[in-house]
């Protein structure tokens, strides 16, 4: 992905450049250091392919408990880290999906995961096998635990059949 211009950020969100009066000269910001570009649009137009409609209502919510937190996340993950070069799409999702599952304890973000990998092209049975995978790494109970969340979100994503309203 390519990046474009960065979008003005709030006021309240921390500044992306060194303040003149920060000490650069006494090496802080080395000169053989890359930038690390931030691309705000960029961010939130993945994280609108990715997540679709469901982002809104959950940035919302986490916009009224923590304001700016919810921008902060979008530009620096899906405007950074995700724009950084080297890895698809496909494989960053598949890099979360074992993450979150050998994580444990984060159900939510990982049912989150799970229906970002569906809308980008992964198959059930691709997250099935991620989670079959992660056993003799992380454990069979870690595994088993990704799996009930791969499971639950296959449930809610599957579309109604006729046979359902029997």
């Amino acid at each position: 992905m390519t990046s474009a211009p960065m979008a003005p950020t709030p006021a309240a969100a921390a500044p992306t450049t060194t303040p003149a009066s920060a000490p650069a000269a006494a090496g802080l910001l080395p000169a053989d250091l890359a930038p690390a570009p931030l691309d705000r649009e960029a961010g939130y137009a993945l994280l609108a392919d990715l997540a679709g409609p469901v982002a809104v209502s959950t940035l919302g919510g986490l916009e009224a408990l923590a304001p700016g937190f919810p921008d902060w996340i979008v530009t620096s993950l899906f405007g950074g880290t995700y724009q950084r070069p080297g890895l698809a799409l496909r494989d960053r999702q598949i890099a979360n999906l074992a993450a979150l599952t050998a994580l444990g304890g984060v159900e939510p973000q990982l049912a989150d995961h799970v229906r970002n990998s569906l809308r980008i092209g992964l198959t059930k049975e691709e997250i099935t096998e991620v989670m079959v995978h992660l056993a003799p790494y992380v454990g069979v109970p870690k595994a088993l635990a990704g799996l009930r969340v791969a499971a639950a979100t296959f449930a809610e994503a599957a579309p109604a059949t006729p046979e359902d309203d029997r």
